[in-house]
């Protein structure tokens, strides 16, 4: 897309620095070039008519959202999606196994999605507008699968009763056929769905297992088949729902409704019909509605779902509040500022199934592995079923049966399903303690990387100044001094004045009259009929005051890395103070925290000069910094670190450090509530500005990989033992089944358990 740039100058005097490094003879303005998309340029009739016909004929596609009942096997989920992008009218389809969803882009009636979905035996159901989720069908025991699983398993006893027992023997056969017919009927209607699209998943494994025992008369083992196959897919469709629901619940904590002031009265709305700039009123006990602004009243909200923290913030007016928030006492009227499906927790909810819909490296492997196992499992099985008949003499049955043994052994179902559910459940764990993962290879890099780098301002410090020393000459007293650089400073807008201005509250203030600032130097302003001037030693050095005895305590201050103003009134120093951008209180404890989880270099950027950054690091004992840096610069720095430890975290605040966010093996934004920007472009974001955060993320990712490995270790461990077992004549057809399903909804419960675990 073409941009236009534009320039502007802005005068450095406005700020007045007080920085000793800043000189009046300094040059005081810089230019500014801004560079933004020219949307005022469009293409010529005839310079691009195929992409004008393009864009008209898109003007009737809507894209619509379907959450997917049913939905157990992640080689079904790919079949749906290839099967739906095929269609006519179709113009884009995506299916994720993980969260049970499908995202279509079409111009085709909805009962058309409605049937191709079905008629892959899945349920749809329509999401709502406005980030409403759809009721997720009908509960377990209703359900039309579950259902046909209890009707066939009933079948199976009793037919097996009756076999054992001699009872009725002439029925049994057709018992069994019931049964099979019952319990297999889902998957058969499955497997039939895939065949017509060239594809051969579990289904047509175990239908074409079930068949073969048909043929050759094993009718106790096909019913045995078809029962364990529908009680192993609905058992492993309810803990994958489970872990779903984990992320839909999120969601649902907003209220569906709120009371909005309409004139003068109180109404009980929707969300989706409260607009942004309306008044909300919330009681205590109840739950936010919508992102807004106190307008009045005070309280103390419970943001756990936005934060992870469990400990409530104390809100007034003019503060942010988010969505799905608790109120602990106390009312609030509260102006709505975001539309409910743009809300914090609608976006966060949003990113968190964006991201399970990643694939990591490790199921990326699991996924190419399976595409060429099943057609190699296919070919196999049908070599052990006829080659010994047809070029050995051996009788046909036995090989048919083993050949049908080995199909149902190597359906590569656990192994499919080993990873995704296991991203699910972490990614779902860090959101609910203020992590946002942008995806499962984002997830499972961050155990592994040895090198970390930190923003200094906002990340590892508070972001604003604070006094940390007051010394005042003698004959003074420190609140003296306070109250007269505060009525000098109460009149400036620079961050260090406010510092002053904070430190001095509760503190009576004289009148303070002609107040200039001096640019780079400090300020000045007339108490009592004296001038008070207020600012860095080189402006005392110029004025003739003599600071011999404070030259020994700026030195000092200024080597911890602090800024020193000297305050004067008539022809003598009064006192000074000093400012600095505190230390975060957990900072420390989050390095070394970093340091036990294995985090081998730990380092600062900063464009802050080299004086403040060495002392900054030394009281966070880091093992380097960079100091003086612009943002392209922070990139080489990056790099630089990256070149000698392989890979590197960023970790900045999301908007000014996007640059080497970006260059990172992995960037981290850190308190990015309610900030559109960082939520966006940040690989991991941080809720809050807590850094411990981190550890706990490094601890989560290496156990996620771990659970990753077992599940992958044991599906195949499984197959390994099955296949010696056939091979040795000790397997049949239903504890082959029995191994499989029971191996699928292992890894499914080993991959739940990082859903608490951190």
């Amino acid at each position: 897309m073409k941009t236009t740039q534009s320039s502007y100058t802005r005068n450095l005097q406005d700020h007045h620095c007080r920085e000793s490094c800043c000189t009046p003879g300094a040059d005081s303005k810089e230019t500014v070039t801004l560079e933004f998309p020219d949307w005022r340029s469009r293409p010529s009739v005839n310079q691009d008519k195929d992409t004008m016909k393009k864009t008209s004929s898109q003007k009737h596609l809507r894209k619509e959202v379907y959450r997917i009942s049913g939905m157990d096997c992640g080689d079904c989920a790919a079949k749906l999606e290839r099967r739906l992008a095929a269609m006519p009218g179709v113009r884009s389809a995506a299916v994720s196994f993980a969260v049970g969803k499908l995202t279509v882009t079409h111009d085709l009636a909805e009962s058309e999605i409605v049937r191709l979905v079905q008629q892959a035996g899945f349920e749809p159901f329509k999401e709502e507008k406005m980030g409403r989720l759809p009721a997720q069908g009908t509960p377990l025991w209703q359900n039309s699968r579950t259902i046909a699983t209890l009707g066939s398993g009933i079948l199976l006893v009793v037919a097996t009763v009756m076999s054992w027992t001699a009872t009725a023997t002439g029925y049994t056969d057709y018992l069994f056929g019931l049964a099979t017919i019952i319990g297999g009927f889902y998957a058969a209607r499955s497997g039939l769905y895939g065949l017509r699209a060239f594809s051969f998943d579990m289904n047509v494994l175990m239908t074409t297992a079930v068949l073969g025992a048909a043929a050759i008369g094993e009718w106790h083992e096909g019913a045995m088949v078809a029962f364990l196959f529908s009680l192993g897919n609905t058992l492993q469709n309810y803990t994958l729902d489970k872990t779903r629901n984990s992320i839909r619940a999120l969601m649902e904590l907003a209220p569906p409704e709120a009371t909005v002031i309409r004139g003068l009265q109180e109404v009980r709305l929707p969300v989706e019909e409260i607009a942004v700039g309306d008044v909300i009123i919330v009681k205590p006990g109840e739950r936010i509605a919508m992102d807004g602004v106190i307008r009045s009243g005070a309280s103390a909200i419970n943001e756990a779902t936005i934060t992870g923290e469990s400990i409530p913030a104390e809100k007034t007016e003019g503060d942010t509040v988010y969505a799905g928030t608790l109120l602990e006492h106390g009312a609030l009227e509260i102006t709505v500022a975001k539309s409910v499906d743009d809300s914090t927790l609608a976006r966060i909810t949003h990113l968190v199934e964006e991201a399970q819909t990643g694939k990591a490296p490790s199921q990326q492997f699991v996924d190419v592995f399976a595409k060429y196992y099943t057609p190699l499992v296919l070919i196999a099985a049908a070599g052990v079923m006829f080659l010994p008949w047809l070029f050995f003499a051996q009788p046909f049955s036995p090989w048919f049966y083993k050949g049908l043994v080995l199909l149902v052994i190597s359906c590569p179902c656990a192994l499919v399903i080993s990873t995704p559910v296991s991203i699910v459940a972490a990614i779902g764990n860090a959101s609910r303690n203020g992590v946002l993962i942008k995806g499962g290879a984002y997830l499972e890099q961050m155990g592994s990387i040895r090198a970390i780098a930190f923003d200094k301002t906002g990340t590892l410090t508070q972001g604003r100044p604070e006094v940390t020393d007051v010394v005042a000459a003698p004959g003074f007293t420190e609140a003296d001094l306070l109250s007269k650089a505060a009525a000098v400073e109460k009149w400036s807008e620079h961050p260090l004045a406010k510092a002053i201005v904070e430190r001095a509250r509760g503190i009576r203030l004289p009148t303070a009259a002609h107040f200039k600032a001096l640019a780079g130097r400090g300020a000045r302003a007339e108490i009592d009929g004296k001038a008070v001037f207020i600012g860095n030693p080189r402006l005392f050095e110029e004025l003739a005051f003599d600071i011999s005895q404070f030259r020994q305590s700026v030195r000092a201050l200024e080597q911890d890395g602090k800024t020193v103003m000297l305050l004067g009134e008539g022809d003598r120093i009064v006192g000074l103070l000093a400012v600095a951008d505190a230390i975060r209180e957990k900072s420390r404890d989050a390095v070394e925290e970093l340091r036990k989880a294995g985090m081998k270099h730990v380092t600062m950027l900063t464009g802050d000069n080299n004086r403040v950054a060495g002392a900054i690091a030394g009281k966070m004992k880091l093992d380097a910094y960079y100091s003086d840096l612009l943002p392209e610069d922070k990139v080489k720095a990056v790099k630089k670190i990256a070149e000698q430890f392989g890979k590197v975290v960023m970790v900045g605040d999301g908007v000014n450090d996007a640059p080497a966010l970006a260059t990172a093996s992995v960037g981290i934004a850190m308190g990015v509530a309610g900030s559109d920007v960082a939520l966006e472009t940040a690989d991991v974001a941080l809720m809050t500005d807590d850094l411990s955060k981190l550890s706990y993320l490094i601890r989560l990712s290496r156990k996620t990989v771990t659970v990753i490995y077992q599940n992958i270790g044991f599906s195949i461990f499984v197959k390994i033992i099955f296949l010696l077992a056939m091979g040795l004549g000790m397997s049949s057809l239903w504890l082959a089944v029995f191994a499989d399903m029971g191996a699928s909804l292992l890894v499914t419960v080993n991959g739940m358990r990082l859903m608490r675990q951190a």
